[in-house]
């Protein structure tokens, strides 16, 4: 297990007094390092390169995040859209990458998904290509092109079970997948 002390000379400020002093709109750097990304966007509302840095991480659902978080005590959800958030970042960007994500939705709220969804759909409009492992059915039944494996799990799966858009995988009798697709798509639409 990691063990934190907190540095008795800062106080866990990470800085000298001196530097403490600086300020910044009556901010210092440990207070702006404080803020969730979604205060900073407010706080530097009148600095574009900064907010252009910033919004790609809260257009992944990283609005919470504070600045000075360290990136290990993020999930690997969380780690998965920082790294989403840095591409989505990019500007004219000609390579073109293929992305697989796992499970990116674990810990999400609904909102966020949503969010997250978009982005995935940014990256495929610069021409990305994103496979993503995943079981939550708001994602399945927004994906281009499903396959489905199983028809259990562990040693029970690992076969091809369909293959094919979200709206055919609802016929397919074998798939405990389409099976709880058509309930989800019944239930909203």
């Amino acid at each position: 297990a990691d063990v934190r002390l907190e540095c008795e000379a800062c106080g866990g400020r990470r800085f000298k007094s001196e530097v403490l002093d600086v300020t910044y709109h009556q901010k210092n750097i440990h207070e702006i390092l404080s803020l969730s990304v979604e205060e900073a966007l407010e706080f530097f509302a009148d600095q574009a390169d900064i907010t252009k840095k910033l919004q790609p991480l809260y257009d992944v659902g990283l609005g919470y995040i504070q600045l000075g978080q360290s990136s290990s005590t993020l999930s690997g959800g969380e780690a998965q859209r920082v790294k989403l958030a840095f591409y989505l970042g990019k500007e004219n960007n000609k390579e073109h990458i293929f992305f697989i994500f796992d499970e990116p939705t674990t810990g999400l709220h609904f909102h966020d998904i949503r969010k997250l969804l978009d982005a995935l759909n940014a990256l495929v409009e610069k021409g990305h290509t994103v496979l993503v492992v995943e079981h939550n059915l708001e994602v399945i039944k927004s994906a281009d092109w499903i396959i489905d494996l199983g028809p259990e799990g562990g040693d029970e799966g690992g076969q091809l079970v369909f293959q094919g858009r979200p709206e055919e995988l609802v016929k397919v009798t074998e798939s405990h997948t389409g099976k709880f697709l058509a309930e989800k798509l019944a239930n909203s639409g």
